[in-house]
């Protein structure tokens, strides 16, 4: 049973920034990677939706064996991770922006927050920013566009590089010392962010922190792999592949990419 994969499901290709935090400290687990990218952005649809979609993610993976499952998508952990937890004995890893550790840290008391609208109007998100940002201010901005940018490949287009400016300057100018990137597709635009950004800000993401809760939970429900050979890693996606193919490319060995109807 142990020997059996951590299952990953996101709306597109962003949710491979979690993946290689997971892969890099458990190497010896498999994985199934789900990319709904055909749906994606998740961010943009009704809770509804939102939560059809996971569950339909979620049956896939479980169908495909999955020992634990990862909602490596910020809008899918906040819109349906309480059903699937209820309804389903799997155990779940959700995402949610890392507000905690920026607000414990920053000297401004001014943290920017990019993330997606189904994110930033959640009920999840505002009770995290609640409960660890008292005293806090926090400035949310929704990066419209910037996930299909990703999906297209466009990590360092000038369209993205200008659509990042128009939503980190207003920030900017408010002084912020911290940026939480609350969706998981944007770790891929941290070089970008790193040219335009000061050097006195500091951008955070939950990609560690899902590594080592996923990690946590294994040891806790005696599921970790007891083999000592490398993983083994397998991605699905329902549109072209080629994204994936880019992003993951020298990522590890173990890897096969297959295009699905699902």
């Amino acid at each position: 049973m142990n020997r059996r994969p951590i299952g990953i499901f996101d709306s597109g290709v962003g949710g491979t920034s979690i993946w290689r935090e997971i892969a890099h400290l458990l190497p010896f687990e498999n994985t199934i990677y789900l990319a709904d990218s055909k749906n994606a952005p998740y961010g943009e649809r009704p809770a509804e939706e939102i939560l059809q979609l996971s569950i339909k993610n979620t049956e896939f993976l479980i169908q495909k064996g999955c020992k634990l499952i990862v909602v490596a998508c910020n809008t899918a952990t906040t819109n349906a991770i309480d059903y699937l937890r209820k309804n389903y004995e799997i155990p779940f890893i959700g995402i949610e922006p890392a507000i905690k550790p920026a607000a414990l840290h920053t000297k401004s008391k001014k943290v920017g927050v990019l993330a997606t609208k189904g994110t930033l109007s959640s009920a999840l998100f505002h009770s995290t920013a609640q409960l660890h940002a008292s005293g806090i201010e926090i400035l949310e901005r929704q990066g419209k566009g910037l996930v299909e940018l990703i999906e297209n490949g466009e990590m360092k287009s000038e369209e993205t590089r200008a659509l990042l400016q128009e939503y980190v300057n207003p920030m900017l100018k408010k002084d912020i010392d911290y940026l939480v990137l609350g969706c998981s597709h944007y770790p891929y635009l941290i070089p970008l962010l790193r040219e335009i950004l000061p050097n006195n800000v500091t951008v955070i993401d939950s990609g560690e922190a899902v590594a080592r809760q996923t990690k946590s939970i294994l040891e806790e429900k005696e599921l970790l792999n007891s083999d000592d050979s490398n993983g083994k890693h397998l991605f699905y996606t329902n549109v072209a592949t080629d994204t994936l193919e880019m992003i993951l490319k020298n990522a590890t060995e173990n890897l096969i990419i297959e295009q699905l109807d699902f």
